[in-house]
């Protein structure tokens, strides 16, 4: 068993797709929101996360994650209301964009990280169906404004790299680092 430091709904949806075997911690900690490369700043968010809960819990493998939207070097979190919702569609819709989600596993006081790169092609929107969407409440708490598992799967032209990144945690590549690190993800125990 493991911990997901994340009070992410997706991401512990995600874990349980796979029979994942873990707990997941809400980790109190002050997110970068400009560290530069984005890439770099999604790796350190994912790395602060996973070691604030493991400083409380040494004795478990801890893994964190981070998620950005990145159009033309800008990054776009999560919407802080309805308007940013609408700017950041506005700024989406009939281009192409980058979704990158830093990982982290901390296990026994030593970090593994990595991140995951997803490309989006957003459609054409109308301000109309822009304002319709955001008013459906979905983009709030969402990374760009979108849930891609949701409503906005329909606003979705192209994907090119890991649709679970998109939601919010790449498995595979966790997976991959979880390998490194010596984590197993899945539960051992359930029968198939």
């Amino acid at each position: 068993m493991f911990i997901l430091a994340s009070a992410s709904p997706r991401r512990r949806a995600l874990l349980r797709q796979i029979g994942a075997k873990f707990v997941s911690i809400t980790p109190a900690v002050d997110e970068v929101k400009d560290g530069g490369r984005p890439r770099d700043t999604v790796i350190c968010n994912a790395l602060m996360k996973a070691r604030k809960v493991a400083e409380e819990y040494p004795e478990h493998a801890v893994l964190g994650a981070d998620t950005t939207v990145v159009l033309n070097g800008q990054s776009f979190g999560k919407p802080k209301d309805a308007a940013e919702a609408r700017h950041m569609l506005s700024a989406l819709e009939g281009r192409e964009h980058t979704v990158l989600t830093g990982i982290a596993w901390v296990v026994d006081g030593r970090a593994y990280t990595d991140a995951a790169e997803t490309i989006v092609r957003f459609a054409p929107l109308t301000q109309k169906e822009i304002a319709a969407y955001v008013a459906t409440g979905e983009p709030m708490g969402k990374a760009g404004a979108y849930a891609i598992q949701g409503r906005a799967a329909i606003y979705i032209e192209e994907l090119r790299g890991s649709f679970s990144n998109v939601v919010g945690l790449p498995l595979h590549a966790a997976a991959a680092l979880a390998r490194k690190a010596g984590v197993v993800m899945e539960d051992e125990d359930a029968s198939a």
